[in-house]
């Protein structure tokens, strides 16, 4: 029972550390001027990209590449712009923190 106990409380802790740090990396890459995790800002709700791409296959892949090369016409008439400087795998750990959001 201790070791289920201890597992359970460890994968919570990581967990927690995940979003922690892909928050940062959110703030970091300065995804949160246009962006909030439950609000629409400039740009939509983090909570509601992650429910409109839900199931879908291939999604972080798909959201990693709008991080990168910009979007337009998918949550309205203000493009997302290109975000160059954001490398590959932080786009895609971006892009699977965005998914993970309920």
């Amino acid at each position: 029972m201790k070791t289920v106990w201890l597992g359970t409380f460890a994968a919570v802790l990581l967990t927690a550390g995940v979003a922690q740090a892909s928050a940062e990396l959110a703030q970091k890459n300065n995804c949160t001027a246009c962006h909030q995790v439950e609000m629409k800002v400039v740009g939509p709700a983090l909570k509601d990209v992650a429910a409109k791409y839900a199931g879908v296959d291939g999604a972080a892949d798909q959201l990693a590449a709008k991080i990168k090369n910009g979007s337009s016409g998918v949550w309205g008439n203000i493009p997302m712009p290109p975000n160059v400087n954001v490398s590959d795998d932080d786009a895609k750990a971006l892009a699977e923190w965005i998914l993970s959001l309920k």
